[in-house]
Protein backbone atom coordinates (compact mmCIF):
# COMPACT_ATOMS: atom_id res chain seq x y z
CA UNK A 1 0.00 0.00 0.00
CA UNK A 2 1.61 3.28 -0.86
CA UNK A 3 2.14 5.92 1.98
CA UNK A 4 0.35 9.39 1.35
CA UNK A 5 3.33 11.85 0.43
CA UNK A 6 3.02 15.01 3.30
CA UNK A 7 3.11 18.27 1.48
CA UNK A 8 6.55 20.56 2.81
CA UNK A 9 6.25 22.21 6.09
CA UNK A 10 6.87 25.69 5.89
CA UNK A 11 10.45 26.81 6.53
CA UNK A 12 12.51 23.80 6.08
CA UNK A 13 15.03 22.68 3.60
CA UNK A 14 12.32 20.99 1.38
CA UNK A 15 10.37 24.05 0.05
CA UNK A 16 11.00 24.44 -3.21
CA UNK A 17 13.50 27.64 -4.28
CA UNK A 18 12.32 27.33 -8.20
CA UNK A 19 10.49 31.16 -7.21
CA UNK A 20 14.08 32.23 -6.59
CA UNK A 21 16.85 33.15 -9.58
CA UNK A 22 20.24 31.66 -9.23
CA UNK A 23 22.91 34.13 -7.42
CA UNK A 24 24.73 34.37 -10.43
CA UNK A 25 21.58 35.41 -12.73
CA UNK A 26 21.11 38.26 -10.05
CA UNK A 27 24.38 39.58 -10.27
CA UNK A 28 24.83 39.81 -14.18
CA UNK A 29 21.61 41.20 -14.30
CA UNK A 30 22.81 43.94 -11.71
CA UNK A 31 25.86 44.38 -13.63
CA UNK A 32 24.00 44.80 -17.01
CA UNK A 33 22.02 47.67 -14.94
CA UNK A 34 25.42 49.48 -14.24
CA UNK A 35 26.73 49.61 -17.61
CA UNK A 36 23.47 50.42 -19.11
CA UNK A 37 23.23 53.07 -16.96
CA UNK A 38 26.69 54.14 -17.41
CA UNK A 39 26.64 53.59 -21.19
CA UNK A 40 22.95 56.38 -21.16
CA UNK A 41 25.25 58.59 -18.85
CA UNK A 42 27.65 58.20 -21.69
CA UNK A 43 25.21 58.88 -24.17
CA UNK A 44 23.91 61.92 -22.82
CA UNK A 45 26.93 63.76 -22.65
CA UNK A 46 27.54 63.31 -26.20
CA UNK A 47 24.28 64.75 -26.80
CA UNK A 48 25.20 67.84 -24.59
CA UNK A 49 28.77 68.02 -26.48
CA UNK A 50 26.76 68.09 -29.96
CA UNK A 51 24.49 70.25 -28.35
CA UNK A 52 26.54 72.85 -27.44
CA UNK A 53 29.43 72.74 -30.11
CA UNK A 54 28.31 70.68 -32.29
CA UNK A 55 30.81 71.19 -35.39
CA UNK A 56 33.71 71.13 -32.49
CA UNK A 57 32.63 68.39 -30.73
CA UNK A 58 31.25 65.96 -33.53
CA UNK A 59 33.97 66.52 -35.76
CA UNK A 60 36.11 63.26 -36.41
CA UNK A 61 39.24 64.61 -35.20
CA UNK A 62 37.66 65.88 -31.42
CA UNK A 63 36.65 62.36 -31.14
CA UNK A 64 39.75 60.79 -32.08
CA UNK A 65 41.21 62.94 -29.65
CA UNK A 66 38.96 62.20 -27.04
CA UNK A 67 39.65 58.59 -27.28
CA UNK A 68 43.36 59.25 -27.39
CA UNK A 69 43.16 60.82 -24.19
CA UNK A 70 41.18 58.37 -22.74
CA UNK A 71 43.60 55.49 -23.96
CA UNK A 72 46.56 56.62 -21.08
CA UNK A 73 44.42 56.96 -18.39
CA UNK A 74 42.27 53.90 -19.42
CA UNK A 75 45.35 51.34 -19.09
CA UNK A 76 46.07 52.49 -15.79
CA UNK A 77 42.31 52.04 -14.85
CA UNK A 78 42.31 48.57 -16.13
CA UNK A 79 45.20 47.80 -13.82
CA UNK A 80 44.09 50.15 -10.73
CA UNK A 81 40.65 48.30 -11.13
CA UNK A 82 42.73 44.70 -10.36
CA UNK A 83 44.23 45.99 -7.23
CA UNK A 84 40.71 47.93 -5.92
CA UNK A 85 38.69 44.47 -6.33
CA UNK A 86 41.58 42.66 -4.22
CA UNK A 87 40.72 45.44 -1.26
CA UNK A 88 43.72 47.05 -2.19
CA UNK A 89 44.43 50.49 -3.31
CA UNK A 90 47.71 52.27 -5.30
CA UNK A 91 48.11 55.94 -4.68
CA UNK A 92 51.81 55.79 -7.11
CA UNK A 93 50.35 54.90 -10.31
CA UNK A 94 50.66 58.66 -11.32
CA UNK A 95 54.14 58.62 -10.01
CA UNK A 96 54.88 55.58 -12.19
CA UNK A 97 53.91 56.94 -15.17
CA UNK A 98 56.15 59.85 -14.53
CA UNK A 99 59.22 58.16 -13.65
CA UNK A 100 58.58 55.42 -16.41
CA UNK A 101 58.24 58.30 -18.87
CA UNK A 102 61.63 60.27 -17.50
CA UNK A 103 63.43 57.28 -17.23
CA UNK A 104 62.56 55.63 -20.75
CA UNK A 105 63.67 59.12 -22.77
CA UNK A 106 66.82 59.53 -21.27
CA UNK A 107 69.52 60.20 -23.40
CA UNK A 108 71.16 57.08 -22.69
CA UNK A 109 68.25 54.78 -23.71
CA UNK A 110 66.72 56.64 -26.85
CA UNK A 111 70.15 55.47 -28.08
CA UNK A 112 68.74 51.80 -27.69
CA UNK A 113 65.76 52.77 -30.17
CA UNK A 114 62.04 52.09 -30.35
CA UNK A 115 62.77 48.52 -28.07
CA UNK A 116 65.15 50.32 -25.58
CA UNK A 117 62.19 52.96 -24.82
CA UNK A 118 59.32 50.42 -24.71
CA UNK A 119 61.61 48.06 -22.62
CA UNK A 120 62.81 50.64 -20.08
CA UNK A 121 59.21 51.85 -19.73
CA UNK A 122 58.17 48.60 -18.90
CA UNK A 123 60.35 47.31 -16.73
CA UNK A 124 60.81 50.75 -14.81
CA UNK A 125 56.39 50.30 -14.28
CA UNK A 126 56.95 46.30 -12.81
CA UNK A 127 60.25 47.24 -11.12
CA UNK A 128 57.91 50.25 -8.80
CA UNK A 129 54.66 47.59 -9.04
CA UNK A 130 57.09 44.67 -7.21
CA UNK A 131 58.40 47.14 -4.57
CA UNK A 132 54.79 48.01 -4.02
CA UNK A 133 53.85 44.46 -3.97
CA UNK A 134 56.34 43.20 -1.66
CA UNK A 135 56.11 45.77 1.01
CA UNK A 136 52.53 45.30 1.05
CA UNK A 137 52.47 41.54 0.64
CA UNK A 138 54.91 40.42 2.57
CA UNK A 139 56.14 43.49 4.60
CA UNK A 140 52.89 43.76 5.84
CA UNK A 141 52.28 47.58 5.39
CA UNK A 142 48.69 49.28 4.43
CA UNK A 143 48.58 49.50 0.72
CA UNK A 144 47.63 53.54 1.07
CA UNK A 145 51.26 53.89 3.37
CA UNK A 146 53.25 51.42 0.97
CA UNK A 147 51.78 53.39 -2.35
CA UNK A 148 52.04 56.63 -0.80
CA UNK A 149 55.80 56.16 -0.06
CA UNK A 150 56.06 55.21 -3.75
CA UNK A 151 54.50 58.33 -4.56
CA UNK A 152 56.88 60.22 -3.50
CA UNK A 153 60.05 58.77 -4.21
CA UNK A 154 58.77 57.69 -7.34
CA UNK A 155 58.26 61.83 -7.86
CA UNK A 156 61.59 63.09 -6.14
CA UNK A 157 63.29 60.31 -9.09
CA UNK A 158 61.66 61.62 -11.97
CA UNK A 159 62.57 64.80 -10.94
CA UNK A 160 66.26 64.15 -9.98
CA UNK A 161 66.47 62.35 -13.24
CA UNK A 162 65.36 65.32 -15.20
CA UNK A 163 66.42 68.40 -13.45
CA UNK A 164 62.96 69.74 -13.61
CA UNK A 165 63.49 69.85 -17.50
CA UNK A 166 61.79 68.31 -20.32
CA UNK A 167 63.53 65.18 -22.48
CA UNK A 168 62.19 65.64 -25.84
CA UNK A 169 62.07 62.16 -27.33
CA UNK A 170 64.18 61.86 -31.18
CA UNK A 171 63.02 58.57 -32.33
CA UNK A 172 60.99 58.66 -35.47
CA UNK A 173 59.67 55.51 -35.24
CA UNK A 174 58.22 56.67 -31.76
CA UNK A 175 57.04 59.82 -32.49
CA UNK A 176 55.37 58.36 -35.79
CA UNK A 177 52.89 55.98 -33.96
CA UNK A 178 51.30 59.43 -32.92
CA UNK A 179 51.28 60.97 -36.33
CA UNK A 180 47.45 60.28 -38.19
CA UNK A 181 49.59 58.54 -41.12
CA UNK A 182 49.51 56.02 -38.15
CA UNK A 183 46.18 55.40 -37.73
CA UNK A 184 44.42 52.00 -38.95
CA UNK A 185 41.48 52.82 -40.18
CA UNK A 186 40.85 56.25 -38.99
CA UNK A 187 41.77 54.59 -35.24
CA UNK A 188 45.07 55.75 -33.36
CA UNK A 189 47.39 53.33 -32.43
CA UNK A 190 47.23 54.25 -28.92
CA UNK A 191 43.18 53.34 -28.95
CA UNK A 192 44.08 50.08 -31.01
CA UNK A 193 46.63 49.64 -27.91
CA UNK A 194 43.94 50.34 -25.30
CA UNK A 195 41.28 48.23 -26.59
CA UNK A 196 44.14 44.87 -26.41
CA UNK A 197 44.80 45.73 -22.64
CA UNK A 198 41.14 45.85 -21.92
CA UNK A 199 40.22 42.93 -23.65
CA UNK A 200 43.14 41.02 -22.14
CA UNK A 201 42.22 42.35 -18.61
CA UNK A 202 38.52 41.27 -19.14
CA UNK A 203 39.47 37.89 -20.15
CA UNK A 204 41.71 37.38 -16.64
CA UNK A 205 38.98 38.68 -14.51
CA UNK A 206 36.44 36.32 -16.42
CA UNK A 207 38.14 33.75 -17.63
CA UNK A 208 40.57 32.81 -15.63
CA UNK A 209 41.30 31.66 -12.12
CA UNK A 210 43.72 34.76 -11.21
CA UNK A 211 40.53 36.56 -11.61
CA UNK A 212 38.51 34.51 -9.81
CA UNK A 213 41.02 34.57 -6.56
CA UNK A 214 41.11 38.60 -6.91
CA UNK A 215 37.36 38.50 -6.28
CA UNK A 216 37.69 36.27 -3.78
CA UNK A 217 40.75 38.06 -2.04
CA UNK A 218 38.61 41.04 -1.85
CA UNK A 219 35.88 39.35 -0.58
CA UNK A 220 36.70 37.91 1.99
CA UNK A 221 40.60 37.40 2.70
CA UNK A 222 40.91 35.17 5.27
CA UNK A 223 38.38 32.45 3.38
CA UNK A 224 40.07 32.75 0.56
CA UNK A 225 43.51 31.76 2.65
CA UNK A 226 41.73 29.04 4.46
CA UNK A 227 40.39 27.81 0.34
CA UNK A 228 43.83 27.25 -0.45
CA UNK A 229 44.80 30.98 -1.96
CA UNK A 230 48.20 32.54 -1.05
CA UNK A 231 46.62 35.75 -0.54
CA UNK A 232 50.32 37.52 -0.08
CA UNK A 233 51.38 36.35 -3.14
CA UNK A 234 48.39 37.06 -5.19
CA UNK A 235 48.62 40.84 -3.63
CA UNK A 236 51.83 40.77 -5.56
CA UNK A 237 51.22 39.81 -8.60
CA UNK A 238 48.27 42.22 -8.42
CA UNK A 239 50.79 45.22 -7.75
CA UNK A 240 53.03 43.85 -10.18
CA UNK A 241 50.03 44.07 -12.85
CA UNK A 242 49.56 47.53 -12.12
CA UNK A 243 53.18 48.94 -12.65
CA UNK A 244 53.22 46.69 -15.83
CA UNK A 245 49.80 48.83 -16.87
CA UNK A 246 51.28 52.34 -15.67
CA UNK A 247 54.52 50.86 -17.83
CA UNK A 248 52.75 50.71 -20.89
CA UNK A 249 50.32 54.13 -20.01
CA UNK A 250 54.32 55.90 -19.91
CA UNK A 251 55.16 55.04 -23.26
CA UNK A 252 51.68 55.83 -24.67
CA UNK A 253 51.86 58.99 -22.87
CA UNK A 254 55.60 59.52 -24.50
CA UNK A 255 54.10 58.61 -27.55
CA UNK A 256 51.20 61.25 -27.30
CA UNK A 257 53.51 64.12 -26.19
CA UNK A 258 56.52 63.12 -27.69
CA UNK A 259 58.60 63.56 -24.17
CA UNK A 260 59.14 62.55 -20.89
CA UNK A 261 58.47 65.20 -17.51
CA UNK A 262 58.43 64.70 -14.24
CA UNK A 263 55.17 66.03 -13.72
CA UNK A 264 53.53 63.42 -16.42
CA UNK A 265 51.00 61.78 -14.77
CA UNK A 266 49.70 63.98 -12.40
CA UNK A 267 46.76 63.31 -10.37
CA UNK A 268 46.15 60.12 -12.45
CA UNK A 269 45.57 58.11 -9.31
CA UNK A 270 42.96 60.26 -8.79
CA UNK A 271 41.34 59.85 -11.99
CA UNK A 272 41.76 55.97 -12.28
CA UNK A 273 40.29 55.56 -8.88
CA UNK A 274 37.50 57.65 -9.86
CA UNK A 275 37.17 55.90 -12.98
CA UNK A 276 36.75 52.63 -11.11
CA UNK A 277 34.18 53.42 -8.95
CA UNK A 278 32.14 54.82 -11.36
CA UNK A 279 32.14 51.38 -13.03
CA UNK A 280 30.77 49.93 -10.73
CA UNK A 281 33.94 48.73 -8.64
CA UNK A 282 33.60 48.37 -4.76
CA UNK A 283 35.92 50.17 -2.55
CA UNK A 284 36.21 47.74 0.27
CA UNK A 285 36.95 44.93 -2.75
CA UNK A 286 35.35 42.03 -3.98
CA UNK A 287 33.21 43.42 -7.20
CA UNK A 288 33.96 45.57 -9.82
CA UNK A 289 34.07 45.44 -13.71
CA UNK A 290 36.35 45.97 -16.60
CA UNK A 291 33.70 47.58 -19.01
CA UNK A 292 32.55 49.59 -16.30
CA UNK A 293 35.96 51.08 -15.42
CA UNK A 294 36.77 51.62 -19.08
CA UNK A 295 33.04 53.35 -19.41
CA UNK A 296 34.03 55.60 -16.13
CA UNK A 297 37.34 56.71 -17.84
CA UNK A 298 35.15 57.78 -21.18
CA UNK A 299 32.87 59.86 -19.26
CA UNK A 300 35.58 61.54 -17.41
CA UNK A 301 37.54 61.94 -20.28
CA UNK A 302 34.02 63.70 -22.38
CA UNK A 303 33.31 65.66 -19.23
CA UNK A 304 36.97 67.12 -19.38
CA UNK A 305 36.37 67.57 -23.49
CA UNK A 306 33.29 69.18 -23.29
CA UNK A 307 33.83 71.76 -20.48
CA UNK A 308 37.57 72.34 -22.49
CA UNK A 309 35.29 73.11 -25.89
CA UNK A 310 33.07 75.44 -23.90
CA UNK A 311 35.90 77.56 -22.17
CA UNK A 312 34.81 76.63 -18.36
CA UNK A 313 37.54 76.62 -16.04
CA UNK A 314 39.43 73.84 -14.61
CA UNK A 315 37.95 74.11 -11.32
CA UNK A 316 34.44 74.18 -12.31
CA UNK A 317 35.67 70.38 -14.22
CA UNK A 318 36.89 69.20 -10.64
CA UNK A 319 33.90 70.04 -9.21
CA UNK A 320 31.76 68.42 -11.62
CA UNK A 321 33.90 65.45 -11.23
CA UNK A 322 33.55 65.40 -7.55
CA UNK A 323 29.87 65.65 -7.54
CA UNK A 324 29.88 62.44 -9.40
CA UNK A 325 32.07 60.46 -7.27
CA UNK A 326 30.05 60.96 -4.55
CA UNK A 327 26.93 59.97 -6.52
CA UNK A 328 28.72 56.89 -7.68
CA UNK A 329 29.86 56.61 -4.01
CA UNK A 330 26.83 56.99 -2.77
CA UNK A 331 24.79 54.57 -5.31
CA UNK A 332 26.96 51.37 -4.35
CA UNK A 333 26.31 51.92 -0.94
CA UNK A 334 22.40 51.99 -1.67
CA UNK A 335 23.11 48.94 -3.68
CA UNK A 336 25.03 47.11 -1.37
CA UNK A 337 22.19 47.95 1.31
CA UNK A 338 19.87 45.98 -0.86
CA UNK A 339 22.23 43.08 -1.54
Amino acid sequence: MTQPVSPPRAGTDQVPSAAQPPVWRTMVARADVRTLSLLGVLAALVVVGGITKPDEFLDTRNLQLVLTQASVIGVVTVGMTFVIMSGGIDLSVGAIVALSSVWATTVATQEYGFAGILFTAVLVGVCCGLVNGLLIAYGGMVPFIATLAMLASARGLALQITDGATQIVSIDSVLDLGERDAYILGIPPLVLVFAVVTIIGWLILNRTTFGRRTVAVGGNAEAARLAGIDVRRQRLYLYLLSGLCCGIAAFLLIILSGSGQNTNGNLYELDAIAAAIIGGTLLSGGRGTIVGSVLGVLIFTTITNIFALNNLQSDVQQIAKGAIIVAAVLVQRRTAGTT
